[in-house]
């Protein structure tokens, strides 16, 4: 994905998510998490290249 490609997906999803807070649609909710699941995705990808740590476990691998 370019940087272009990137900041479109981005924008996509900040304006679903304010979609949803205005509607609290469940179809416009399942949207969003999809944009999200592909902006996450893509930073992993990028973030495997630059051979980068994720700066923030998830959840729940951090304690003992």
């Amino acid at each position: 994905m370019t940087a272009k490609e990137f900041f479109y997906l981005v924008a996509e999803m900040r304006s679903a998510q304010k979609a949803y807070l205005e509607t609290r649609s469940r179809h416009v909710f399942r949207a969003c998490r999809a944009l999200e699941n592909d902006v996450d995705r893509e930073i992993r990808r990028v973030r495997e290249i630059l051979n980068e740590p994720d700066p923030i476990p998830p959840m729940g691998e951090d304690e003992p």
